[in-house]
């Protein structure tokens, strides 16, 4: 990086993704806030759902390019939680990894400028509900990110009423009523994106504090299993998003990222020890739910997703597909720590950083300014 940039400057992409304020110029004065946990679809895109205007980004080819592109941040980057940070942690063909560049069927991915969009005068912000925030004068930008695991409101059950009869401790989900982080933001940002998923897995919520479903203050009878309650919430809150966010706001809803365990869970030797992507012939082996795979819950959750927002003006965020090939990406056993592997088992579902996700934000940047553009 050139040294007129401040040091921790390009990492905060990844934090807030906000390098996308490089078309803010086109916008009104805020941004947007991403409610998700980490930080996305089925092969095909419903025709009834919106997506980019121009061309399809998310369908493509990862090229090996020889002489890549040096990636806008290194290990420095003071936002990096040590377990991502393949860089520091010295995994194995970290050049390789970076080498391989997203290429769509029909049309360019323009890669951000860190130059261009570094704003030296950018300060941390934050408002109610939100959980990370930053502002950027240069450009009067606001990015925040406002953390809602479940998207509805949830919370533990008193001890005294929920030991009673089963004797296990349950966690009630309200399907109708949005968290509170972030109820109150449709007058304020001009672009929200919207996810959930990997919350919604056994290993979170096993049988023995399973969730609870509500509707109107009522227990939902018969009581829903778990991926029943999340269609139920999509529903929902989809609901809701049409009704109190403004159609001038522009709305993106990530799907999944897809997961890339081989031979097993994560606590059961799963892993992700490979050299290059996958192939496009592999992937339905890999992802596809009827094989009933380890890696299946990404597309499982996508096809609920697509189901909620037939017919809004919401778009897709369809990162599942690219993310799929790159079972070489994520960190496996290189996790900055002795003994994390034999504790926590390789990870095979986040993302070497630099990596994959830095593709995600170029096409999310792109999406945004044709957006922009033809609102």
């Amino acid at each position: 990086m050139p040294s007129k940039l401040p040091a921790s400057f390009p990492c905060l992409i990844l934090l807030s993704v906000f390098l996308l304020y490089l078309y803010s110029s086109s916008l009104p004065n805020h941004f947007f806030t991403s409610i998700t946990k980490t930080s996305i679809s089925t092969p095909a895109t419903s025709s009834s759902t919106t997506t980019t205007p121009s061309c399809n980004l998310f369908k493509g080819n990862w090229v090996f390019d020889p002489k890549p592109a040096i990636p806008i941040y290194n290990e420095s980057c003071p936002f990096h939680r040590n377990a991502w940070n393949c860089l520091r942690n010295k995994r194995d063909n970290m050049g390789i990894i970076n080498s391989w560049k997203w290429v769509p069927n029909d049309c360019n991915l323009t890669r951000i400028d860190p130059e261009r969009a570094a704003d030296s005068g950018a300060k941390k912000w934050k408002k109610k509900g939100a959980w990370r925030g930053a502002y950027f004068p240069k450009y009067n930008v606001t990015v925040a990110y406002h953390r809602a695991v479940l998207l509805a409101k949830y919370e533990w059950q008193p001890k005294q009423s929920a030991l009673a009869n089963d004797g296990k401790r349950k966690c009630r989900v309200d399907v109708d009523i949005p968290a509170d982080d972030w109820a109150t933001i449709s007058d304020f940002y001009d672009v929200l994106i919207f996810n959930t998923g990997h919350w919604w897995g056994y290993d979170k919520f096993p049988k023995e504090t399973p969730l609870v479903f509500y509707h109107a203050g009522q227990p939902i009878r018969p009581p829903l299993g778990l991926f029943d309650g999340l269609k139920v919430v999509l529903e929902n809150m989809v609901l809701y998003i049409q009704k109190e966010i403004p159609i001038k706001t522009v709305k993106f809803w990530r799907m999944q990222s897809p997961r890339h365990f081989y031979g097993g869970e994560w606590n059961q030797n799963g892993s992700c020890l490979f050299n290059e992507p996958l192939k496009e012939s592999e992937l339905d082996l890999w992802f596809d739910p009827s094989n009933n795979g380890v890696n299946r819950e990404a597309r499982q959750i996508n096809q609920a997703i697509e189901e909620a927002l037939q017919g809004t003006d919401i778009h897709l965020l369809d990162l599942t597909h690219l993310s799929e090939f790159r079972v070489d990406a994520h960190p496996a056993i290189w996790l900055g720590k002795k003994d994390a592997v034999e504790k926590w088992g390789q990870d095979c579902m986040h993302w070497c950083l630099p990596g994959v996700p830095d593709t995600w934000v170029d096409i999310l940047s792109e999406l945004i300014r044709t957006s922009t553009e033809t609102r």
